[in-house]
């Protein structure tokens, strides 16, 4: 535990490093170590806050790709793929999945029959709102401690460093 109430830890072990390798900018450790950590924590609180909307973060990406869209609330499978980061063969997975559970409904485009567009239920609709109004009360209350300046001035540097990427 730290001794100043102005550090955390990552200071601590920023510092530790300094004494031990004078000869190295340890920078980037007091940046990206925290930036780890808060990940760490945060995927912590989401899943609190899925499990309150009774959903795994997996199918809250999913189910809130859908409800992005707007209404009908539907995309294809290419665009879900292209929103979830993941492969075709697990994005079919969760698809099954997730219809199986009654949250999405897949029907055939009689215009185009190759195309099996993905849409949310009433009950998929229902179920990620309920997980988006509890993300962003868990989400709020972490942030709690910054003023709306300072959260602008955090959100513009972590994009600046996100397009860096």
């Amino acid at each position: 535990m730290p001794t100043n109430p102005d550090s955390d830890e990552v200071d601590e072990i920023v510092a530790a490093w300094i004494r031990e390798r004078p000869d190295i900018d340890f920078a980037p450790l007091g940046v990206l170590s925290r930036v780890f950590r808060l990940a760490r924590r945060l995927n912590i609180a989401r899943k609190q806050a899925f499990q309150a909307a009774e959903l795994e973060p997996w199918e809250w990406d999913v189910l809130s790709a859908l409800r992005r869209a707007g209404a009908p609330y539907e995309l294809n499978p290419k665009e879900l793929l292209a929103q979830n980061l993941v492969t075709s063969g697990t994005m079919s997975n969760r698809i099954a999945r997730l219809e199986k559970r009654g949250l999405i409904s897949r029907q055939v485009d009689p215009n185009d029959r190759r195309n099996i567009p993905v849409k949310l239920t009433k009950t998929g609709l229902v179920q990620v709102d309920i997980a988006v109004e509890h993300l962003m009360r868990h989400e709020q209350e972490l942030l709690a401690g910054m003023n709306d300046a300072e959260l602008k001035e955090l959100a513009d540097l972590l994009r600046k460093l996100s397009l860096h990427f």
